[in-house]
């Protein structure tokens, strides 16, 4: 039995990732049969691939370095969230993405795409790299995924509306369902109609924001002044500003029984946790969640808080 998390924040969240999967390694009993770390997903920014989430900051070749030795010595991939929807010709030759993918280029690293065009391009140029079909895809009937898993894929990402439709799951042929992913705690709710167009403006977003980045400029960041469309119109839907227990009420939700009880037995064993802009309460509620024991809960998080204040990574108030 196999249980395997994809988990978010490559840089974002690096720090306390790296306390997290030491845990996991040196406190096993904590967690739930089977729980292993597939990959932490994300990005570097301001990477104009990304996408899926608007990403913002900046990162050295010296950061990446190590942030990809860490995580990769811990034998856990990177998975690059590559799925901007909205990739030129021209971008395909971005100088700090085709970095990031030199570096990591080691037969162990990974690529989520979204775009046919950046696809190609990474099969062409990074023939080494596996690739994941992403959930911005919107492929929201079955037959999509079944499609999918009948191509070059290392993974294909469920749309979280196929959550808990275990009538159409079964469609999907047994021998492989162990390379579908299913997207636990989406924040969006179900059959969202403005999650696509969410998707294409976050690509914008990014491509809008690399610009800004290598114009040189100081003053905050506007999207405004680089496109018509507001992003904020769709980005602060009610889709967003829940917390980890709101998105618990939601018809796409999986639960932690749901996992051990009904997709495991049925052959799934990937499971993606959302958060890569999240703070580190929604990431430790959340990780907890899924991952450990019920009964040991209190003392997982007691531990894992007591190493990110040793870490300097938290600062709690004696």
């Amino acid at each position: 039995m196999r249980a395997r998390f994809h988990l978010p924040g490559i840089s974002k969240n690096f720090e306390f990732n790296v306390v997290f999967a030491q845990m996991l390694k040196n406190c096993p009993d904590y967690f739930r049969e089977g729980v292993e770390i597939a990959s932490f997903f994300g990005t570097f920014p301001p990477a104009v691939w990304n996408g899926g989430r608007s990403v913002v900051g900046r990162c050295d070749e010296s950061f990446i370095k190590q942030v990809l030795r860490v995580y990769n010595t811990l034998g856990i991939p990177v998975r690059f969230t590559f799925t901007n929807p909205c990739i030129t010709e021209e971008l395909l030759h971005d100088e700090f993405c085709n970095r990031i993918l030199e570096l990591a280029y080691n037969g162990m690293n990974e690529v989520i795409v979204n775009s046919p065009l950046l696809e190609d391009y990474i099969r062409d140029k990074y023939p080494n790299y596996k690739l994941t079909s992403s959930t911005c895809k919107r492929l929201d009937t079955i037959d999509g995924p079944i499609n999918e898993l009948k191509k070059d894929y290392n993974i294909v990402v469920l749309d979280y509306d196929l959550n808990n439709k275990f009538d159409l799951l079964e469609q999907i042929p047994a021998e492989d369902r162990n390379r579908v992913e299913i997207l636990c705690n989406t924040l969006c709710n179900p059959k969202c109609k403005r999650r696509k167009e969410h998707y294409r403006l976050i690509g914008e977003y990014s491509i809008a924001y690399n610009e800004y980045v290598k114009s040189g400029k100081t003053t905050p960041f506007n999207i405004d002044e680089y496109y018509e469309i507001n992003e904020a119109n769709t980005i602060h839907c009610e889709c967003y500003g829940r917390n980890a227990f709101d998105i618990r009420k939601l018809a796409n939700h999986v639960s932690p029984d749901d996992i051990w009880d009904k997709y495991i037995p049925m052959g799934f064993e990937q499971f993606k946790i959302e958060g890569r802009m999240a703070g580190r309460v929604f990431l430790t509620e959340n990780y907890l969640y899924y991952m450990v024991k019920p009964e040991c809960r209190d003392e997982a998080r007691l531990m894992l808080l007591y190493n990110l204040e040793k870490n300097g990574i938290i600062r709690i108030d004696k």
